[in-house]
């Protein structure tokens, strides 16, 4: 079963996002921010993560930062999805090391074969 750790502040994204994930038999994770990410981290171990940039206490950037650094974790692919939409901004993911770089408003049936063609 894969598993995917889904980090937004949104609760009305995560619902969605949750429901359509686990539609897929993916075992779901939820943080509402990236400290939240941070200590589910320490525990489990996904497949990937969903991550938006714009949180409070511990942002996007900050938690791929994180991710990246952890050796545990050099399997684990990172996806932003954010409404950071700007030519910089996307630039700005990627660099960082995410592995996709989405942005809202979104299809959810464009967000799940994104993840599933990432993961095969």
């Amino acid at each position: 079963m894969k598993k995917i750790l889904i980090v937004d502040d949104e609760p009305n994204i995560v619902m969605t996002l949750e429901y359509a994930f686990k539609k897929k038999d993916f075992e779901v994770y939820i943080a509402r921010d990236g400290g939240e990410a941070m200590h589910i981290l320490e525990t489990s171990i996904p497949d990937v993560v969903l991550l938006d940039i714009m949180m409070p206490n511990v942002d996007g950037y900050q938690t791929l930062e994180h991710i990246k650094k952890n050796d545990a974790l050099k399997n684990t692919k990172v996806v932003f999805l954010t409404a950071k939409n700007k030519i910089s901004d996307i630039e700005k993911g990627l660099k960082l090391g995410a592995d996709k770089y989405l942005t809202k408003p979104f299809s959810i049936k464009k967000i799940v074969s994104e993840i599933l063609g990432l993961l095969n």
